[in-house]
């Protein structure tokens, strides 16, 4: 099924404006919905807000917003209110720097979208990803949307753009928070620890070598639920015994089992050549393997 474009906006970047079509670049697979039951008769429970201090059930069209300026007390707002203090939407994506793609620490991402060329911006579409593209470098702008102003880059992916909103600093928790205690490291494990991050080394990442086994068991487990049979539930895994285990031999032991899962997976993988059928060439007595 063809992607459905969302919004409609303009890519600026100098004084050329890129007319592109706005896509989600993700799809919402992965978690599965429960709902709250009456355990009594099975029938769905309905949200209620209640008064805390009347203590009785307050319909949504008597809802007002507000915000907590001190310990329980309040200050209204209107739904108009709240509309004009929020960012007014924009259709434009502003450029304001090209930068490393990898000068983007991943921690920054938030949501992706995609942005395919809208109806006249194919040729500056195209030119732009391949500018991006050859000078290795991805674009930091700035759009508002949904009532926020967000930072964002434009990388070229194939031959499309991806963009991406980023947190902005302070919503970063810095990693000088965690209190890391660094230890010192000895050369021999320093060198078994590549040693086993080289034989599980690849080229590429390949995202479809992964699948959800989660929630694969559990469409399972509902399943069996909806054919009326009974599902057996897996009994905890052992919680450690706090024994600290020897780094270098863990080390080796890993190094072992990966050698010997390769060397299976090379093994079920053999097949012994075809034999060749050797046919007389009419006229002769040698034999050809064609």
């Amino acid at each position: 099924m063809a992607a459905r474009s969302i919004a409609s906006l303009t890519v600026s970047f100098g004084l050329v404006a890129i007319p592109v079509k706005l896509y989600s670049a993700t799809r919402n697979t992965a978690s599965i919905r429960f709902n709250l039951l009456h355990k009594k008769d099975g029938s769905r429970l309905k949200q209620q807000y209640i008064c805390v201090k009347e203590g009785v059930v307050v319909d949504r069209d008597e809802i007002v917003k507000g915000y907590e300026f001190a310990k329980d007390q309040y200050v209204q707002f209107t739904p108009e209110e709240i509309k004009a203090l929020e960012e007014a939407g924009s259709h434009s994506i502003d450029v304001h720097e090209f930068v490393p793609l990898e000068s983007v620490d991943p921690v920054y991402f938030n949501t992706t979208y995609y942005l395919a060329p809208d109806k006249g911006g194919a040729k500056p579409y195209t030119l732009f990803v391949t500018a991006l593209r050859d000078k290795k470098r991805c674009a930091v702008g700035r759009w508002a949307t949904r009532g926020r102003d967000h930072v964002v880059i434009l990388r070229p992916i194939e031959n499309a753009l991806a963009l991406h909103q980023l947190h902005f600093a302070p919503e970063v928790l810095p990693v000088s928070e965690l209190g890391v205690e660094e230890a010192k490291v000895r050369e021999p494990e320093l060198k078994l620890a590549e040693q086993l991050i080289d034989q599980q080394t690849t080229d590429h990442f390949d995202p479809s070598a992964y699948t959800d086994e989660v929630k694969a068991r559990i469409e399972a487990a509902i399943q069996k639920k909806v054919e009326g049979e009974q599902i057996t539930v897996a009994e905890p895994l052992p919680a450690s015994d706090g024994k600290v285990i020897d780094l270098m031999d863990a080390l080796r032991a890993s190094l072992k089992r990966n050698t010997h899962a390769r060397g299976e997976t090379a093994r079920l993988g053999e097949r012994k050549p075809p034999k060749r059928v050797h046919k007389k060439v009419a006229g002769s007595g040698k034999a050809s393997g064609r």
